[in-house]
C-alpha cells in the first residue's frame, strides 16, 4: 500500500476558512466529493459519527479522521493543511494543523487498517510534517506525501 493507491492530487488542499472541528470535517467532505464523487453529506455524517466514538487527534498537530462509507470499492484519502491551527481534542492537548482523512469500505478490513498504519507511520515523522507544514501549494504537498513512500518502497 502506497500513498499514490489512497490520494488523488485533487484530494490535497490547504485551507484557509476552517475555524473548528465541524468546519473542518465540511471541508474534507467538500473536498472528497470533488476528488472522488462521493456524497459530502454522508462522508461529513460518517467522520462526525466516527469522531463521536473518540477524538481522531493523534498528537503534535495531527489527526487521522477516518470512516467507512457503503457503497465505497476502495480506500481514499484526503490530506489538508490548515493554514491556522485548530482545536481538535487531541491526546496532547494541541491544535491540529495537519489532518489526513481515510474512508474505507464498509467490509475493507485489513485495508483499511493497512492505510491508518501507513499514514499514521508517516505523520509520525518530524521531518515529513516539517516539510508539509513549510509547503501550501498543493502539488508540492502531493508530491512530498507521495515521493516519501516511493523513497520508503525502493
Amino acid at each position: 500500500m502506497d500513498f499514490s493507491k489512497l490520494l488523488t492530487p485533487e484530494a490535497v488542499k490547504v485551507l484557509t476558512s476552517a475555524s473548528s472541528k465541524k468546519r473542518l470535517m465540511q471541508d474534507i467532505g467538500d473536498l472528497v466529493h470533488v476528488a472522488y464523487g462521493l456524497p459530502a453529506d454522508r462522508t461529513v455524517e460518517a467522520l462526525n459519527s466516527r469522531e463521536a466514538l473518540g477524538p481522531t487527534g493523534v498528537g503534535h498537530g495531527v489527526a487521522l479522521p477516518h470512516a467507512r462509507l457503503e457503497g465505497l470499492e476502495e480506500v481514499v484519502g484526503a490530506f489538508v493543511v490548515l493554514d491556522k491551527p485548530i482545536d481538535f481534542s487531541s491526546v496532547d492537548r494541541q491544535p491540529v494543523d495537519l489532518a489526513f482523512a481515510l474512508f474505507a469500505p464498509e467490509n475493507a478490513g485489513v485495508e483499511h487498517l493497512k492505510a491508518l498504519a501507513l499514514v499514521s507511520r508517516t505523520l509520525r515523522d518530524t521531518s515529513i510534517c516539517n516539510k508539509l507544514r513549510a509547503n501550501h501549494d498543493a502539488g508540492t504537498l502531493y508530491t512530498i506525501l507521495t515521493e516519501k513512500n516511493a523513497v520508503q518502497a525502493a
